[in-house]
């Protein structure tokens, strides 16, 4: 029986702070994301892209956020779409757009899990924690309080209620290696599980991610894998307006990706801070493109498994 997964364009670039992000959806759409997935044998249905409604200014005691009011209606939009999506297909694609928009998707991926009976996880794959809350965030680029918001901490009473919120203790944060000092102060009280780059280069990628996933297996869980295109390598990922050196390397994601794939625990993909306008000929799309191939089960070989 055909699985079925579906792409939802999130056009979203108020939360960060160079524009671009709005043409993610439509360079993945161009790169080829859609026949890459059917050819390995899932249904697929494109939704669109999503819009938000006029909204006038709001404003905020922190003076330094900008764009609060679009980013809580893309919450808002964000949240009861990928309710919907979940409902309908087996996997929901949700293509970014800036990492804010994972406010809204994992909050709608949240309440879904809840209505399950079941926990949700969530694999944060990106070169920030993005655990600011509205009152700590600096910069005031609202892509840096998603997980701040999701978890339920305090600090965010200007965004709209939670019908379900993610524990700290489900999630796990990989290729971390840019962490503010009131980020750093709430991992440390909440433990959340971070492998920033230097523990990936003493252990490698496999080992903590096998142990995350046993630990949704174990809780019969459903994961949300969020991935930001600064995760990577910017040698070989571009496109994306928050570059730090030293991220994942090609073959540590198609691992990363491959492994998540054959687990079948995932349930939901965000794909996020892809900035065509930074990119050289799509390469960064085109990469995007074959990382999530690798987990929708694009292989080189198949395995067997063998007895020693």
């Amino acid at each position: 029986m055909s699985r079925t997964c579906s792409l939802l364009g999130a056009p979203v670039q108020t939360g960060a702070s160079q524009p671009g992000c709005l043409m993610g959806p439509a360079a993945l759409r161009t790169a080829g994301l859609e026949p890459t997935l059917s050819d390995l044998d899932w249904q697929v249905t494109d939704l669109g892209d999503l819009t938000i409604p006029a909204v006038s200014p709001r404003g905020h005691h922190n003076d330094a956020i900008h764009n609060l009011a679009e980013t809580i209606a893309w919450i808002e939009v964000l949240e009861a779409a990928a309710f919907d999506a979940a409902r309908a297909h087996d996997l929901p694609i949700f293509m970014g757009g800036d990492h804010s928009m994972s406010a809204g998707t994992v909050a709608g991926m949240a309440r879904y899990a809840q209505g399950q009976g079941r926990p949700l996880f969530v694999l944060w794959l990106d070169a920030h924690p993005d655990l600011h809350s509205l009152e700590t965030t600096t910069s005031g680029n609202l892509h840096g309080t998603p997980v701040n918001y999701f978890t339920g901490q305090p600090g965010n009473d200007a965004y709209p209620p939670l019908a379900a919120t993610v524990p700290t203790q489900n999630i796990c944060m990989m290729g971390i290696r840019s962490v503010d000092r009131a980020e750093h102060k709430l991992i440390s009280e909440q433990g959340i599980e971070v492998h920033d780059m230097r523990a990936i280069d003493e252990t490698g990628v496999l080992a903590p991610l096998k142990t995350f996933l046993e630990k949704v297996r174990a809780a019969n869980g459903l994961l949300h894998v969020s991935f930001d295109v600064d995760f990577l390598e910017p040698g070989i990922a571009p496109a994306v307006g928050t570059t730090v050196p030293g991220g994942a390397t090609f073959r540590e994601a198609h691992l990363i990706m491959e492994t998540l794939g054959d687990s079948g625990l995932v349930r939901s993909l965000d794909l996020v801070e892809l900035n065509p306008f930074l990119d050289e000929r799509g390469r960064t799309a085109k990469l995007l493109c074959d990382l999530t191939a690798s987990l929708f089960g694009r292989r080189v070989l198949d395995r067997m498994t063998r007895s020693f």
